[in-house]
């Protein structure tokens, strides 16, 4: 047996019997950065969310158009017209345009109250989930009062009660998205403080702000944001329906649900034109869904074993 020969079947025993040092593993984050990238579907919707994103905030460059400019002889014109490829409204104004511009204000009604609620309801919810007793009692049953409501009817009764328009669309998504992110805060944190490390730093003295913002925060922002990101979706919805109600985005905005309100009537005229909002919202929340769901399960271990 040659020297190389022996010295490889010794470095192989070695490796069997467990003496050669272990392969350190990659990083947790690391570790979901590549099993994301092994995920077409994630990789695709976000690339589509990414591609509606760059058309509304570059509206003016894409689109090239005046979103409130029309005519009333070029109303209603069908997809493929000359100038108009994805026809016009009732009003004659130019739908690609509008659908563009209309991104806008759909994309920041639907980021805008998950924001709000993640910074109020997830700072509530780590309160309430690491303090517990009666801090904690008193934050979720507070919680559990707005949970007697349906969130679309306690949408409409804020925005009835302070008029309809996007800031008071904002508001009144914000409350109803707050309980839900404080429920979900509160658990994950729960879940968190009786993890064995955070035992042992309370127990070496370590102060409370320190433990939970090196120990607690680090395990339980990567959950929360999986559920934000969920929210997205629903927020868009909900706010899309609250204008085509008459409640949010006053006309002559370009807005995804106003546009559907307004085409409603013309269903029966150009039923393809008329449905094209509603495939932009159907579009937009589909993929921050199926990239939320994409993102929970690169982030779960025990689905990536």
């Amino acid at each position: 047996m040659s020297q190389t020969t022996a010295a490889f079947a010794r470095r192989e025993l070695d490796a069997s019997i467990g003496t050669l040092p272990a392969t350190p593993a990659p990083g947790y984050w690391k570790a979901v950065s590549q099993r994301l990238a092994r995920d077409p579907v994630t990789i695709a919707v976000t690339l589509i969310l990414l591609g509606i994103i760059f058309i509304s905030l570059g509206a003016p460059l894409v689109a090239g158009g005046d979103p409130y400019a029309g005519s009333v002889l070029a109303r209603l014109q069908p997809i493929g017209t000359p100038g108009h490829w994805l026809g016009t409204d009732e009003t004659g104004r130019d739908l690609w345009t509008r659908l563009c511009y209309g991104g806008r204000l759909s994309l920041i009604a639907g980021v805008l109250p998950v924001t709000i609620s993640l910074m109020i309801g997830g700072l509530l919810g780590i309160l309430a989930g690491y303090s517990g007793g009666l801090i904690g009692t008193l934050i979720m049953r507070t919680m559990d009062v707005f949970y007697a409501f349906p969130s679309i009817l306690l949408a409409i009764a804020i925005c009835g009660m302070l008029g309809n328009g996007l800031s008071n669309s904002i508001l009144a998504l914000s409350v109803v998205f707050i309980p839900p992110m404080v429920r979900i805060s509160e658990t994950v944190t729960t879940q968190a403080r009786q993890l064995d490390f955070v035992e042992a730093a309370r127990a070496s003295g370590t102060t409370t702000l320190q433990i939970v913002r090196f120990h607690v925060l680090a395990n339980v922002l990567g959950p929360i944001m999986v559920y934000a990101t969920s929210l997205i979706s629903v927020s868009i919805i909900l706010s899309a329906g609250l204008s085509f109600l008459g409640l949010g985005v006053t006309p002559p905005e370009p807005e995804w649900g106003l546009m559907l309100n307004s085409l409603r009537q013309a269903i029966y005229v150009q039923p393809y034109v008329a449905a094209l909002p509603g495939v932009m919202i159907f579009m937009t929340s589909m993929c921050f869904n199926l990239m939320s769901d994409g993102v929970r399960s690169a982030m779960d271990v025990r689905l990536n074993k």
